[in-house]
């Protein structure tokens, strides 16, 4: 016999809409503040297996890009994630000071080439509407969607082939 779990209260205006997640004998849900690396890394795992099963290539390679200064704090970086044909742009973002110097490109660019190398036919990202709308268009990227999301804004996301007649 499943066990019912009940979730914490929900903000006033969800109250009504407490809800019990069934689960089997001796297991319990916990809910975790800022889950460890550990525990992010084995559920992204059991789901690459999971989805291996469905894909020609399952590799994936996350990858940091970064821009230092001297004593080695970090003045830009990008965050990528190269998964199933395809660069996503997790985290972009240079410094105030370094900003319109080239360097948010370079960035781009040289996650493109990573991409391409590993063998990738695509890429997109996602940015808000106070962030880059004007700068992914620059190097080709489409617009595919956009959220009403934050309050007052958008969420906009970008699409680009990176190697033509494939995927």
């Amino acid at each position: 016999m499943a066990s019912k779990v009940s979730m914490p209260p929900l903000p006033a205006s969800n109250a009504e809409k407490d809800t019990a997640v069934d689960l089997p004998p001796g297991c319990r849900l916990s809910v975790e503040k800022n889950p460890s690396w550990e525990a992010r890394e084995f559920v992204d795992e059991q789901l690459g297996d999971y989805n291996g099963a469905f894909l020609a290539d399952n590799r994936y390679d996350y990858f940091g890009l970064f821009v230092r200064n001297d004593a080695g704090a970090i003045r830009a970086g990008l965050i990528g994630h190269l998964y199933a044909g395809w660069l996503f742009i997790n985290l972009l973002w240079v410094h105030a000071e370094l900003r319109r110097g080239g360097i948010g490109s370079a960035l781009v660019a040289e996650a493109e080439r990573r991409a391409v190398a590993f063998g990738c036919h695509s890429a997109h990202v996602d940015t808000f509407s106070f962030q880059g709308p004007d700068f992914y268009p620059r190097f080709g990227y489409e617009r595919f969607g956009m959220l009403d999301y934050p309050p007052d804004h958008k969420r906009i996301f970008f699409k680009k082939r990176l190697v033509e007649g494939v995927g």
